[in-house]
């Protein structure tokens, strides 16, 4: 009896782990025009995505130059900005994201160490 028990408790973190691998990320990157700074970032964001969340995320890039109105909306205060929408809860990193531990912390792929 308690084997079974053993058994049911494996298959349901192994279908809690696996849900959590279908999971889908909306990222919304803010940044100021093509300068080095958010070229950087840019290629920084999309390169960490593919290595850890390949074919499961979505990845807005939005120029504040060019729609200011989406940056107020969001109260963009620096750029660039990387904007975790979902899964939830919400997540705003700010930076070029060249520190890659940062990066997978703030979007909850990894733990915090306390």
């Amino acid at each position: 009896m308690e084997r079974k028990k053993g058994k049911t408790s494996t298959k349901e973190f192994e279908k809690a782990a696996a849900k959590r691998d279908r999971t889908k990320y909306i990222l919304q990157l803010y940044v100021t025009g093509m300068t080095p700074k958010s070229t950087q970032a840019i290629a920084n964001v999309q390169k960490l995505c593919e290595e850890h969340l390949a074919g499961r995320y979505e990845l807005k890039v939005i120029d504040i130059y060019q729609q200011p109105d989406l940056a107020k909306g969001e109260q963009i205060i620096a750029a660039p900005t990387l904007i975790k929408k979902l899964p939830l809860p919400l997540r705003r990193l700010i930076g070029n994201m060249t520190d890659i531990e940062k990066f997978l912390v703030g979007i909850d792929l990894k733990p915090r160490n306390s």
